[in-house]
């Protein structure tokens, strides 16, 4: 029988947010920056027909709703906003929280293996395991750093980026590849700042990797651009490019390439990336683009 678990979340970021009426969503439009602290202690298809759109209620009571074992079919983690109802962490999440700074929530912790997603078909879009053919999928091998998804992003297929060989958007959220020292939980929102950005071209789609650190990052002041990463972090940028690169390899499927030279870009191109994926993820929702399967709600 299935089992809920609901844990009280106070993760580091201000929290999440409430469908309402009325248009938000601009990355360049400054977000009040609260002083809370919030860290969380760790299928039904369909898309709603009634226009909205998502403005962030801030100083929630933030809690993480799990449904279902881990590691089945059936095994869900919901957020709930402090009225019990539920949220979800692509579309009520607010992305930008001012000065550079993002959310960003957790997907999948480092040193392990099990493929979660948000599920961007389902109501609410819950994390749970990908599947193929009816089966959990697993990475090959451990991923080496959090890895999870900036809110309020969308990479849009029906758009060709002629900087990065024509490519179009894979349909999801932009990821992120946190690079910070402590291991994260499912569903853990983080306050992130960018450092770079790697154009991954994965079967022909454009999948951009956002590389960042938790500003709890004992080494977060020392990094603020793509070059301070390889002056503290040697070596992470080529080992997160290599690790994209090759995990499919043992799959019997093609390495992964990149665009822009194989290079990562600067931060200030990684903010461009950010900035384009929001506002692609604004005419998602305001319906000025097709959603198809994906869930609005």
């Amino acid at each position: 029988m299935a089992t809920a678990r609901v844990m009280s979340a106070a993760t580091n970021t201000t929290g999440s947010c409430s469908l309402l009426k009325r248009p938000f969503f601009s990355l360049t439009k400054k977000v009040p920056n609260f002083n809370n602290n919030l860290r969380f202690n760790t299928t039904t298809k369909g898309v709603s027909k009634r226009s909205f759109s998502c403005k962030s209620i801030y100083n929630p009571n933030v809690q993480i709703k799990e449904e279902g074992q881990p590691e089945t079919l059936d095994y869900r983690v919901y957020f709930l906003d402090n009225s019990g109802k539920k949220v979800s962490p692509w579309h009520d999440l607010p992305l930008h929280l001012g000065d550079g700074i993002f959310n960003y929530v957790v997907e999948i912790p480092k040193e392990s293996s099990a493929k979660m997603e948000i599920a961007t078909d389902e109501q609410f879009t819950p994390i749970k395991q990908d599947t193929k053919k009816g089966k959990l999928r697993y990475y090959p091998y451990n991923i080496n750093w959090n890895y999870g998804l900036l809110p309020q992003t969308w990479e849009d297929p029906s758009f060709a980026n002629a900087e990065v060989e024509g490519a179009f958007g894979d349909n999801d959220p932009v990821d992120v590849v946190e690079i910070g020292e402590r291991r994260g939980k499912i569903g853990e929102i983080l306050k992130v700042k960018p450092l770079a950005a790697l154009a991954m071209i994965d079967e022909g789609e454009l999948d951009w990797k956002i590389v960042a650190i938790s500003l709890d990052d004992p080494r977060a002041s020392l990094v603020n651009d793509v070059d301070d990463v390889e002056k503290h972090f040697p070596g992470t940028i080529t080992a997160i490019r290599d690790w994209f690169r090759d995990y499919k390899i043992p799959d019997g499927k093609p390495a992964n390439k990149f665009g822009l030279g194989n290079k990562a870009a600067s931060k200030d191109y990684a903010l461009k990336v950010i900035t384009e994926a929001n506002e692609s993820w604004a005419k998602l929702v305001k319906r000025s683009i097709p959603a198809g399967e994906l869930s609005l709600v």
